[in-house]
């Protein structure tokens, strides 16, 4: 078997973003042709496809796309490994997926998995990228906003990768200004949900049922219970509802006091970090 040298061995991991030791297997077994081990490994990877299945898909990236002021989709790709979150073919892979939302607008993962981009369905273009990156890939989920002004704000934790977080936020009106200060608030400070009214019922029973134990292990009297837990409940919404937080470039505002001083009316936002619920 031919000997191979390192500099091959790390041209073609930088082609393919397979493991170093698979590189040089395919290296060895094509007698040093790139050409050739590429192609060893993309059979590879495709025989290895099902092997991922179980494994962790926790790396990758957020994507955004536009079409005008009033249409936006959001998307999370995941993949297993920040080498491959780097790979110029897995950020491409995103722009076409994010972008093909915009344009088919389907109803959910499932639908967007058997929609077709160039007459391959989406599940085939992830199988594809699968075999030839040689790690899991899966779409998470993506979020599409339509109607009034809606803006983006796309955040990279660490420099070296692409944008880890994004958000959209969409106001009844346009004013570019307020809608990228909240987008940015909504970035740094993670809220789950837009306001009070839109917190399941179920979460807002789990959190008052967690609050009211809390309060007897603390001993208060028994009447005076019911306000305390509404006063945490109370809380709780400050710190996970958009418009209830305080805003992070003025405390003494919330972003509901923000918004409302300048005439505009949150609708929605969607806030996606890259591995985070």
């Amino acid at each position: 078997m031919a000997s191979v040298n390192m500099a091959d061995v790390k041209r073609l991991r930088e082609l393919t973003a397979a493991g170093m030791m698979d590189c040089k297997k395919a290296l060895e077994e094509s007698e040093g042709d790139i050409d050739k081990a590429i192609d060893i490994l993309r059979l590879k990877g495709a025989k290895d496809v099902g092997k991922r299945e179980a494994r962790t898909a926790s790396n990758g990236l957020v994507a955004v796309k536009h079409e005008g002021d009033s249409l936006a989709a959001l998307l999370e790709l995941n993949c297993e490994t920040d080498f491959v979150a780097k790979n110029e073919r897995f950020q491409e892979l995103a722009a076409e997926i994010v972008e093909h939302i915009v344009e088919s607008k389907p109803a959910d993962v499932p639908a967007l998995l058997e929609s077709q981009i160039g007459g391959k369905t989406v599940k085939e273009l992830l199988d594809e990228a699968n075999a030839a990156l040689g790690e899991k890939i899966e779409i998470r989920r993506f979020s599409l906003l339509e109607g009034g002004f809606i803006t983006s704000y796309m955040h990279k934790t660490d420099p070296q990768l692409p944008p880890a977080v994004g958000v959209l936020v969409q106001l009844d009106k346009p004013n570019a200004e307020i809608a990228k200060d909240i987008a940015q608030h909504a970035a740094a400070m993670a809220p789950k949900y837009l306001s009070p009214a839109e917190v399941p019922a179920d979460v807002v029973e789990k959190e008052r049922s967690l609050f009211e134990q809390m309060t007897r292990d603390e001993g208060k009297p028994e009447a005076a219970i019911a306000k305390i837990v509404d006063g945490r409940v109370n809380g709780w919404y400050k710190d996970f509802t958009l418009l209830e937080q305080a805003f992070v470039k003025d405390n003494k505002k919330t972003i509901a006091k923000v918004a409302d001083e300048a005439g505009v009316k949150v609708l929605a936002f969607t806030r996606f970090k890259v591995g985070q619920a």
